[in-house]
């Protein structure tokens, strides 16, 4: 079961809990994956820069397998990734951009470097600059989705593109046969969002999370509704009633207007703000309003997922039913 990308980055099992912001991945889930054998993700790329200095810190604190920090490059990252240098974190990951100017200063500090892509041209670009890990990140992923095609069709041709780069499949999985199934295409690893987003330690709301338990595949929408603050980003979201209501306008999402109705509170990095609508922000623990006007990010595995476990729990289940197959 253990693949050379697991002893590139340390880790036991072929299994990476995907990075779910802003906060949904906090220091507890990252921490309780990691100590399972698989790799966690921070997100916490909207914190100021002592509470993300913090956050690296609390997660040394709860473990010492490696963990990954994963930086959005839709937004501005290099005084982020200042600090993940100066913190000396195993594992650096980046999304939605060039992470190349980051990639040198990363390897000097001995840091490896994750990329996650939604397109082969992408994962070359990513493998030549020295990536150490592509992610190969299908559309039936939940969150924000760079490409259009299938996780099982675009895995094999990022595998052609980078070859001999290790390769992680991201998209429509939340079981071992999932796992098996890219494992056996190639991949080296599996990242699985929500399924740990439907965690004990996740920092989704409570009725966020019941949510993902009652959704079935076809819950799921594919939209650039929720462009607030990042336009034109495709993200797939479980279906509401906000969302059909906006089905064809979702133009009127991407204008960021600083007047747009407040539709509820949350608190980031322990600041209160406020959420307008069409804000991409899935609701987490603190949050206040009505859910069903927020984004409720999502993959096409919710019909896979029927309970909220530990994430203890949930990888064991995992490795035990991934021994079970392949034994």
């Amino acid at each position: 079961m253990k693949t050379k990308l697991c002893e590139l980055l340390g880790i036991e099992y072929p299994i990476i809990c995907a990075p779910m912001g802003p906060d949904i991945s906090g220091p507890e889930l990252v921490a309780a994956v990691s100590n399972a054998g698989g790799l966690g993700i921070l997100q916490a790329q909207f914190a100021p820069l002592p509470v993300f200095r913090n956050e690296i810190q609390k997660i040394r604190k709860l473990t010492y397998k490696p963990f990954g920090v994963n930086l959005l490059l839709q937004f501005p990252v290099g005084d982020h990734v200042a600090v993940c240098l100066e913190e000396n974190i195993p594992l650096l990951s980046f999304f939605w951009g060039d992470p190349s100017p980051y990639i040198a200063q990363a390897h000097n500090s001995g840091i490896k470097v994750i990329h996650q892509v939604g397109s082969a041209e992408a994962a070359a670009r990513s493998a030549q600059a020295g990536t150490d890990v592509i992610i190969a990140q299908g559309v039936e992923a939940g969150g924000h989705i760079e490409g259009t095609v299938s996780t099982m069709s675009l895995l094999p041709q990022v595998l052609d593109a980078v070859d001999p780069t290790p390769v992680a499949a991201a998209g429509g999985i939340a079981d071992a046969r999932g796992i098996a199934a890219v494992l056996a295409a190639g991949a080296q690893a599996a990242v699985l969002g929500t399924r740990f987003l439907a965690s004990d330690e996740s920092h989704a709301h409570p009725a966020y999370k019941q949510k993902i338990v009652l959704a079935r595949p076809e819950d799921t929408v594919r939209t650039i509704l929720f462009g607030h603050g990042w336009p034109n980003g495709p993200m797939r979201a479980i279906r509401t009633p906000f969302i059909d209501e906006w089905t064809g306008n979702e133009a009127r999402g991407q204008e960021s207007r600083p007047d747009e109705p407040v539709i509820g509170t949350t608190i980031i990095a322990g600041q209160e703000m406020p959420v307008l609508r069409f804000m991409g922000m899935p609701p987490n623990a603190d949050s206040t309003g009505d859910l069903e006007l927020r984004c409720l990010l999502a993959g096409q595995s919710v019909g896979l997922i029927d309970e909220i476990k530990p994430a203890a729990r949930i990888m064991k289940e995992l490795v035990d039913a991934l021994g079970n197959i392949w034994a």
